[in-house]
Parts: C-alpha cells; structure tokens; sequence
C-alpha cells in the first residue's frame, strides 16, 4: 500500500508542477507576443464604403446554419431600404456558408450592418448582421462546443440533471457504504484535484466573459487549444483545460488500480456528476460575483477534508 501510495503521491506532485508550468509559462510568453496577437486582432477589420468595422469574421468566413431557415435578399440592400421590389432565398439548417462581403447603411434603423453570405454561386444574398449572427455557428467544432454550452436553456437542465445525479449517487453510496469524492474518498488526490480545477476552470470562463469580452469573442470565432499564442488571461484557462484532461485520465487509471470494477464505476459517475455540478454552481455563481469566495471557500473545504482523512498516510510515506 505506501508503494502504490508513493507512486501516487509522486505522480500527483508532477501533474502539480506540469499544471504550475503551463500556467507560468502561457502568462510569460504573452509578454513576448502582444505586437503579434494586437496584429491578430486587427487583421479581422473589414472595410466597406468608406467606414471601418470591427468585426471577428470577415469575407471568406465559414458559417453553418443553425437555425431551421434563413431568408436572404437578391437585390441590394440599398434596394430594400427604398422599398424597391426584391426577391427573396433561403438556405437551411446544416447548410454551410461563406461571409462574401459586409456592408455599412447609416441611414438602416433596424440594422446599419449588412452581410452578403453565400452557400453556392447561385445561392448568395444579403441580410442583417444581427439576423445572421443569431442563426448560424462558426464552422469549427470549438466553437460549435462553445455556443452549446452557452445556451441557457441547456445549462438550466444540466443543473437540475446534476443536482438528481449528485443526490442520487451519495444516497447510493452512503447505503453501499461506497466510496465518492468529499465524502468516503479514497486515498488518491486526483479526484480532489480534478474538482478544484473543473470549478476554477468555471470561475476563469465566468470571468473572461465578463471583463474580456473582446478577448473571449476573438476565441470564439478563431479558437485553438494552444495557451502559447493567446492573451495571458485566455492562455490561463486553456492551460487549466488542458490539466482537466490529463488529472482525469491520471484519475480514472488510479481508481482503476484501488477500487474493484463495480465501485470504481460508481465513484468515477459520482466524481463526474461533482465536476459537472461545479462547472455549472461556479460558472453561474461568478457571474454575481458569489463565485470568488465560494470556491475558496469550496477549495478549503475539499483539501481540508482530503488531508484530514490521509494526512497521516502522507506523514508515515515520507518519514
């Protein structure tokens, strides 16, 4: 047992320091590149009769329809504006389209910006920006994840779906006499550590949507998984994505070596039903601000409750 504890132990301290280094190293290489990714940021301007827009996508940008249909323009949009006689087309769900060119009219009450998109050279035509942007999805999976789960109406239902799980499985383990995370843990800090960074990661993304906007739209119509050539602030958080993935495969091969099949089934639900609640609790509860103290006072409390039930193995390991 203190082998495979000290195995363990080990193995967790380089998952620490690998995660500690990638954090470091993703805030210092932004110093080195702020000129590159300024220049980044500018090259999506687009320019249209006279006026600059800034925009995150510009001509030759892929969509793909997410609404049922959209209704496009033949004619010119200077057209509709002067009630001209016009014919429209539609092009549907799943479809995939091309940004031609963008369009600024002042004197356009509902929309002064206007985007011709194309799905083939007989299907091109102009809409309101607003209109587009609320029916179609970067064609990349990131972001097509991204906007999932940004969805309202889904979070709400992965939060009651959570919050079931969550008190059906400790009701089951408490009868069982099983093993879940916080509560009957076993002796591994990999669960503990994978929660505190779910619910950091959520703390992190709750905050990048609030006070870098900018930054987290930028990712979202040109995501990548690389922390070295983003902005410090969102090299962070895919650094923390990043160790998510890796303490869950150390996690789940762990479990699998200390509990029998059956349990470790059970407790690796369990650990997902926690981590799923914390992304979900956390990313809402920043958004009013509650989530800063909470997830210390969350950290506090799991460390707490780790090293008071395996305090003592850790101090007979390395005496």
């Amino acid at each position: 047992m203190n082998i495979l504890h000290n195995r363990h132990s080990m193995l967790a301290t380089a998952v620490i320091l690998a995660i500690m280094a990638m954090t470091v190293l993703s805030s210092c290489h932004g110093y080195q590149r702020n000129s590159a990714w300024a220049q980044y940021m500018a090259a999506d301007t687009a320019t249209a009769d006279s006026n600059t827009i800034r925009r995150h996508y510009g001509q030759s940008y892929n969509f793909v329809v997410k609404a049922d249909s959209i209704i496009m323009v033949k004619q010119q949009p200077e057209e509709v504006l002067t009630r001209m006689h016009t014919d429209t087309l539609a092009v549907y769900k799943g479809n995939h389209v091309a940004v031609a060119e963008i369009r600024i009219l002042p004197n356009d009450s509902i929309d002064s910006v206007w985007v011709q998109i194309a799905r083939d050279q007989q299907t091109i035509g102009w809409l309101h920006e607003q209109t587009l942007l609320s029916s179609v999805v970067p064609d990349d999976p990131i972001s097509q994840f991204i906007k999932t789960f940004s969805d309202v109406h889904l979070v709400m239902f992965l939060t009651v779906i959570c919050v079931i799980a969550v008190v059906y499985l400790i009701r089951t383990a408490t009868r069982r006499k099983a093993h879940i995370v916080h509560i009957n843990d076993i002796p591994t800090l990999y669960p503990t550590l994978l929660a505190l960074t779910v619910a950091a990661g959520a703390v992190i993304y709750a905050s990048l949507r609030m006070f870098a906007g900018d930054v987290w739209e930028h990712f979202y119509y040109h995501p990548t998984l690389n922390p070295l050539i983003v902005p410090p602030v969102l090299g962070v958080f895919l650094a923390f994505v990043w160790a998510m993935v890796i303490i869950a495969l150390a996690a789940i091969d762990v479990v699998r070596n200390i509990l029998p099949p059956a349990d470790a089934m059970l407790y690796l639900c369990g650990l997902a039903a926690v981590c799923a609640t914390n992304y979900i609790v956390f990313t809402v509860a920043t958004l009013y601000y509650i989530g800063y103290p909470l997830f210390i006072a969350y950290a506090v409390y799991a460390v707490w409750t780790y090293f008071k039930r395996f305090g003592a193995l850790y101090k007979n390991t390395h005496k």
